[in-house]
């Protein structure tokens, strides 16, 4: 791809020129980023202190006790490696891409991961999560139910910590609904032995209160999910290469030739014309003489040479000008990126617009009619389209290498913002749903369908997202952003947005659905286009995939044993 060559280096640590060079510093106490991890460190710590502080003044003077912190540190657990799964996913092909270093994509993902949280994140929560389990009938003791969703967020901790230390992305979303599964048939055979539980008949009247059809579905999404991802991002990807990627591949040939040619009229050389480059050097030629008189020189100098005469110095180069003026004008070479990228990041504002407002921030109660929905979207296509072309007529005297590395940049980082938002507003209740539902039986001592979620605990567990992403994030960053393909920001951008628009219809439509599944099939998506997907790599993340439910659901199961042994 043209512009694969001007990809920053990736800040790794181990492969940059400063760890190179002082390799023996990767050995001190954490290593080169010690005081990133300090910070972190620190940050996680003072967060945990003010939220235990808080909680305590919360809930009723009696109900705060070791339990309630446990659950506390369980949940903010979760989130941290929600962020180090989930977040590092999405911001994956960014840094593989070389559009994000690992700490820029920590900045956008704290400001807007944080941000989608806390304004978007919702005042409320179902306290069981996707109704899989009906819990109701295994238990009406409020006790139980906070044993059953702390073994949960434990057994989804757990099991997500061990996919992301080994760098593979799995559904943060299937991990819980499997640790509740495993935890409540496990409470439901357990107190079934209590002869106070009469027509409850032990793990068959267990089994039965687990909708079946639910986990059909998950399975459904195991293939649905990065199908559809790979069919939407290789199309897209498709006609970006096609249209844009190609083009300019051929248009920086043609400006070669025309380059060699402008060298070998006027014997300059090929250092100076670089260091003035096309636009000003065809600047100077427009300038140089006025239209009639280059008119008159290159008639001159046409004349000279078919007479068999050497043209003046003066008449070589100006002839040589203006000849070099007329083939980059008749080449247009930016023309793909002012016609086509400026398309694309208005339909692509479109979609992640309507990610936002349909998706993230659905917990706002915002009701827009479908009339003033069309309206602002028309809105929003029509700045972003505006904006883009006059931003890609700054850098047409730039490379179109470069050129195009900087707009898909700069697109790719929308994107993954949007998603961050995303992600922090709806995919947080993986953590928040279940910490929300024990704090709310702290509170009032009874299991309500619904439960309050307060702006301390959105925080809290949002800057624990943002911590996970830091200290166990990279393993599936380099999984997504590199192993599966080779990723650049047109690629990244495509299937960034190709996941944006499957999830965007998938949730309308109803489909069930995993955003890591898609975008992990997106990637794959490019990856055919460019014949590069890594199929071994998929072995490993589709065996994740498929073990995410059982295994979520045993360490589930064994921890509500412990809970209620200790307890």
């Amino acid at each position: 791809m043209p512009d694969t060559h001007l990809q920053p280096a990736q800040h790794s640590g181990s492969h940059s020129p400063s760890s190179v060079n002082n390799a023996p510093s990767r050995h001190r106490f954490l290593g080169e980023d010690r005081w990133w991890h300090i910070a972190f460190g620190t940050l996680m710590a003072i967060t945990l202190a003010a939220f235990i502080i808080w909680t305590r003044s919360y809930v009723p003077v009696g109900t705060f006790g070791f339990l309630l912190i446990l659950a506390m540190i369980l949940g903010l657990f979760m989130a941290f490696n929600i962020g180090g799964n989930d977040v590092a996913n999405s911001f994956g092909t960014s840094v593989g891409a070389g559009t994000l270093t690992i700490k820029q994509a920590l900045l956008i993902a704290a400001v807007f991961e944080v941000a989608g949280a806390v304004i978007a994140g919702g005042e409320v929560t179902e306290t069981v999560r996707s109704g899989i389990v009906n819990i109701e009938a295994i238990t009406t003791n409020p006790m139980d139910f906070v044993f059953i969703m702390m073994a949960a967020l434990t057994g989804a901790a757990i099991w997500l910590l061990i996919a992301t230390k080994s760098g593979l992305p799995v559904s943060t979303t299937h991990s819980i609904i499997g640790a509740i599964v495993g935890a409540s048939l496990t409470t439901g055979v357990m107190i079934s032995q209590d002869p106070s539980q009469p027509g409850f008949e032990g793990l068959g009247s267990a089994l039965s209160t687990v909708q079946w059809s639910e986990i059909g579905q998950i399975a459904i999404s195991w293939v649905i999910s990065p199908l559809l991802g790979g069919i939407v991002a290789f199309a897209l990807f498709k006609f970006i290469k096609q249209s844009i990627l190609l083009y300019n591949e051929k248009a920086d040939v043609r400006l070669t030739e025309l380059k060699q040619e402008f060298i070998e009229h006027t014997g300059t050389t090929a250092e100076n014309f670089d260091r003035i480059g096309y636009i000003q050097t065809v600047a100077y030629a427009n300038a140089r003489l006025p239209k009639a008189e280059a008119k008159e020189m290159a008639a001159q100098a046409r004349a000279a040479i078919a007479h068999g005469m050497e043209p003046t110095l003066e008449q070589k180069y100006d002839y040589a000008l203006k000849k070099l003026d007329k083939g980059v004008n008749d080449l247009d070479a930016h023309r793909a990126l002012m016609v086509y990228v400026p398309l694309l990041a208005a339909a692509g504002a479109v979609i992640i617009s309507s990610m936002l407002l349909f998706k993230g921030l659905k917990n706002l109660d915002l009701e827009f009619t479908a009339l003033q929905s069309s309206a602002l979207l028309i809105m929003i296509a029509t700045l972003t389209w505006f904006a883009m072309t006059m931003f890609a007529k700054t850098l047409t005297n730039k490379s179109l290498s470069r050129s195009t590395f900087i707009l898909f940049s700069w697109m790719q980082v929308f994107t993954a913002a949007a998603f961050a938002f995303s992600h922090g507003s709806n995919d947080i209740s993986n953590a928040l749903g279940p910490f929300a539902a024990i704090l709310d039986v702290f509170k009032t001592a009874a299991v309500g369908e619904m439960a309050v979620i307060p702006t301390p605990a959105l925080l809290a567990f949002g800057v624990a997202l943002v911590v996970g992403l830091w200290f166990i994030g990279r393993n599936v960053i380099e999984t997504v952003g590199t192993n599966l393909t080779k990723m650049h920001p047109s690629s990244g951008f495509a299937a960034e947005l190709a996941a944006a628009t499957v999830v965007l219809l998938a949730s309308q439509l109803g489909l069930p659905v995993s955003s890591t599944h898609i975008l992990i099939g997106a990637v794959l998506g490019v990856g055919l286009v460019n014949r590069a997907a890594n199929w071994k790599m998929m072995k490993p993340i589709g065996l994740a995939w498929i073990v995410t439910l059982p295994a979520a659901a045993g360490i589930g199961a064994v921890t509500v044993l412990m809970l209620r042994a200790v307890f």
